[in-house]
């Protein structure tokens, strides 16, 4: 049967595999966490929940096998004219976004810092690819520090995990390409202190920055706040005690009923509770390594260094936002708002992440055809 399947498709069958098991995985875990959004909005019938999510998913993984058909060499071209496109719908985003919780993330059902995501990162890989020697200048990192504060800087006011989120696994691909650790260090040093001042400037002129209190609140709390003040990392919290070491009751755990992002923020939290710390909690986090993994040995064999810089750098931060989902789901971290790639429930979370696999399918289908069609 497996080898029936991967008649029709190409690439890593490795990372092709762990795809499927996530998906087929966040089926049952996006139904069953979704029982407190669908007391709240349509009488405790999560069947609709369910069946968008299928659909998604659906739509996600034709799109990655259309995308791992097509040459990546198109994206390096297409990225160029990507981050303008994506700095534009930020900023019409920021201006005239769907808001909730003082945070304009949405515009007609879609959230531009994942589109934004992807375009950034392989305009980055495609900087690398084309300015080795310059780079280890700082006046040669210029041209792709702008494009990265920039963009990091609109996604900021209203997703400061995604904007720091995006903003070091840029760097962390910047150090990967050849960038000296002192000039990055440097970027981040003035970061820090423009950020600072932000925070101050927003003390003075209340309103500047909405969402500021709302950082400042989920810090304080979590290392200092009552158990009612960190009420869904309490009850997180008490799901991974209920899962235990071993245990396999898919729909059975009771956090999901009173957690209000069970099925997104606190995914992770009902795994390990209907599933265990082994099955639900270390599988989990073995499957996104092991993708790392794979991804790490296409960069290692890849021949075009921007299919190379391209394939870490869109693995790595699909993998980061995994741990910090994580993090947040076993209260190790505060909460960020970061969906569980693949698993959590979400619109443009699911196709951003399909895509991001296909361009990464489509470097190890080159890969392949170089060598002659060998798989490792």
């Amino acid at each position: 049967m497996v080898n029936s399947l991967f008649k029709y498709v190409n690439g890593d069958r490795v990372i092709w595999m762990i795809v499927i098991i996530l998906s087929l995985f966040s089926i049952v875990v996006a139904y069953s966490a979704s029982s407190n959004m669908a007391y709240r909005l349509t009488d405790g019938d999560a069947t609709s929940f369910l069946f968008k999510h299928m659909m998604l998913l659906i739509a996600g993984f034709t799109i990655m096998i259309v995308i791992h058909k097509i040459k990546f060499s198109l994206f390096s071209r297409a990225s160029q004219l990507g981050v303008y496109i994506a700095a534009i719908l930020l900023l019409v985003t920021l201006m005239f976004g769907v808001s909730k919780g003082n945070a304009s993330r949405w515009i007609m059902g879609f959230q531009p810092s994942d589109f934004a995501k992807l375009v950034l990162l392989i305009y980055v890989a495609r900087f690398l690819a084309q300015n080795k020697p310059k780079i280890e200048t700082f006046k040669g990192l210029l041209p792709a520090l702008i494009p990265i504060g920039v963009i990091c800087g609109l996604i900021l006011p209203a997703d400061f995990s995604t904007a720091a989120l995006l903003f070091v696994s840029c760097l962390v691909l910047l150090f990967i390409g050849g960038a000296k650790l002192k000039h990055l260090a440097l970027v981040v040093g003035g970061c820090i202190v423009a950020f600072g001042l932000l925070l101050l400037i927003n003390v003075a002129i209340p309103g500047m920055l909405p969402r500021a209190d709302t950082w400042n609140e989920r810090v304080v709390d979590f290392f200092t706040g009552s158990a009612e003040e960190n009420y869904q990392s309490t009850q997180a919290q008490m799901g991974i005690v209920n899962g235990g070491v071993i245990n396999f009751q898919p729909g059975g755990g009771s956090i999901k009923n009173d957690i209000f992002s069970a099925q997104s923020d606190f995914v992770y939290s009902t795994i390990v509770e209907e599933f265990g710390v082994l099955i639900g909690g270390l599988g989990l986090l073995l499957l996104y390594l092991i993708l790392f993994f794979r991804c790490l040995r296409l960069s290692a064999r890849a021949k075009n260094k921007f299919g190379a810089y391209v394939a870490f750098g869109l693995s790595f931060i699909l993998v980061l936002q995994a741990m910090i989902n994580m993090g947040v789901g076993s209260t190790l971290l505060p909460v960020t708002g970061q969906p569980l790639p693949l698993v959590s429930m979400g619109g443009t979370s699911i196709l951003f992440s399909c895509i991001s696999i296909g361009i990464i399918l489509s470097i190890s289908h080159s890969i392949e055809k170089t060598e002659g069609g060998k798989h490792a």
